[in-house]
């Protein structure tokens, strides 16, 4: 069966991920968009991934099957510039054939909506009832090639429309006084060409790590975390570099390292990218984090009289808040980002121009600009643990936890529980959640504290509480 979670529709290579479910996904978005009777029009993109060029073609003759014109991005690109060219472009709809930062054996697609814009879940819910209840025999699928010629599908080459609006935002005067020295890994995905062109048209100096293309992404998890950049930490430090920058398979989400080899969390970069908007551009606005995101932004946001808003998991909530509140920036733990004027989704690749503007317009090392803000918001360390679930696991949990609202004892009481997004505690020095991962059968447990050992305590009471092993796939990460 079709499952959309958090971050679009995500399966095992030729188990889900096939030809006819791709299709059948392609079908029901093409019905859609012919009930809907705006523009049959969408763009269609793919990432390097095992057979996302294939599925990106295969989606588009059942979506053209069904009377839809397919603007189609004829070389690997970025989740972010897939959705820019929705927004540019005032399409109706826009897909990515991507698993994001998932292993190789995963594949799937991403939906994003008017305005450039993660799919809601009311859309990915009747899109996946519709795709479901569709047989072999309802897809119409048209020749790509014989639409081509035709008209009905065209190649198209966003990119320097999309890189040029991230440079333009930019202040490159002020990067090319500094001339920062980077290195730059890609993990193997699509962010080379954009980061190349942002970076050398700014004149840093470059060296790139893992630029090649590999399905298998060197056998590594194609996400930007602590666990995954040794390299990257290794070739900053021998070359003598001010910032390392990695960014996971599709590029929307963001990795850092510093100018002393340390791992910077995807929580301290989106404090330190909102105290600089804030403090040193002058901008004003609020912030926008969910559920399992620092809050420490929240106290950023109080000194400079903003808000700080809440939302659950998944950035189309992080999306909503942020037009509804015209929030400055928004973003999550596990990487990603956006800002106000942007798009409506995390972009990789403006984030890491955002952070190379940082360190050029301060003048200040990464290290001493996160000592600054710790000297004046306090220190909070988080800590992230997660388990592989079984069905019986996941359901006994749900039963414990959520319907019995069975919780442990802590050492200091709990101030508030929510359950808005899994179950959150909140207590007097710091707060955890727990929830099921949207795009793996896991549990994911998050816990933040003033110090990294009290993160993780409270992480541990609650896998203890649970019957869990003791953090056997997680680590803290500050």
């Amino acid at each position: 069966m079709i499952q959309f979670g958090t971050g679009g529709w995500r399966a095992v290579i030729g188990d889900g991920f096939t030809r006819a479910n791709i299709q059948r996904v392609a079908a029901a978005l093409g019905r859609r968009i012919v009930r809907e009777g705006a523009r049959k029009e969408i763009c269609i993109g793919y990432d390097r991934r095992f057979l996302s060029r294939e599925a990106a073609i295969w989606f588009s003759e059942a979506i053209a099957g069904e009377g839809v014109r397919v603007h189609f991005i004829n070389l690997s690109a970025p989740t972010p510039q897939i959705m820019f060219t929705v927004k540019t472009r005032e399409l109706p709809y826009g897909a990515a054939i991507t698993a994001s930062h998932n292993p190789a054996l995963y594949n799937g697609i991403k939906l994003f909506t008017r305005g450039g814009r993660d799919a809601v879940q009311e859309v990915t819910d009747a899109i996946q009832a519709e795709a479901n209840a569709l047989t072999d025999a309802d897809i119409r699928p048209l020749d790509f090639w014989e639409c081509l010629k035709e008209g009905v599908v065209r190649f198209i080459d966003p990119r320097d429309e999309y890189l040029d609006s991230i440079l333009q935002r930019m202040d490159t005067a002020a990067i090319r006084r500094r001339r920062p020295r980077i290195v730059l890994d890609p993990m193997f995905g699509v962010s080379l060409t954009g980061l190349l062109t942002i970076l050398y048209s700014a004149r840093c100096d470059v060296d790139v790590i893992h630029d090649t293309h590999d399905a298998f992404f060197g056998r590594r998890l194609p996400a930007p975390t602590m666990d995954t950049l040794a390299d990257l930490q290794r070739q900053v430090l021998d070359h003598n570099a001010d910032l390392g920058i990695a960014t996971d398979g599709d590029a929307d989400r963001l990795g850092v390292i510093d100018e002393k080899g340390n791992y910077v969390s995807a929580n301290q970069v989106l404090v330190l990218l909102y105290y600089y908007l804030l403090k040193y551009k002058g901008w004003k606005g609020a912030v926008v984090r969910n559920v399992a995101t620092t809050h420490l932004l929240d106290r950023v946001a109080a000194k400079f009289g903003e808000a700080c808003y809440e939302v659950p998991v998944g950035f189309k909530h992080i999306s909503e808040a942020m037009q509804a509140h015209d929030a400055l920036i928004g973003g999550e733990s596990s990487g990603g980002l956006t800002v106000r004027g942007h798009i409506f989704g995390k972009d990789g690749l403006y984030a890491a121009a955002l952070l190379v503007e940082m360190l050029a317009a301060t003048g200040k090392p990464l290290s001493r600009m996160l000592r600054d803000i710790f000297e004046e918001f306090g220190e909070l360390h988080m800590a992230e643990c997660d388990w592989p679930l079984t069905p019986g696991l996941k359901d006994e949990i749900a039963e414990r936890v959520f319907d019995r609202r069975q919780l442990p004892d802590f050492e200091e009481p709990i101030r508030e529980v929510s359950y808005v997004d899994g179950c959150k505690l909140t207590l007097d020095d710091g707060w955890l959640i727990l929830r099921f991962s949207g795009t793996e059968p896991r549990l994911r447990i998050f816990a933040e504290a003033p110090t990294m050992a009290q993160a993780r305590a409270l992480a541990m009471a609650m896998a203890g509480f649970l019957g869990l092993p003791a953090d056997p796939a997680g680590s803290g990460r500050n």
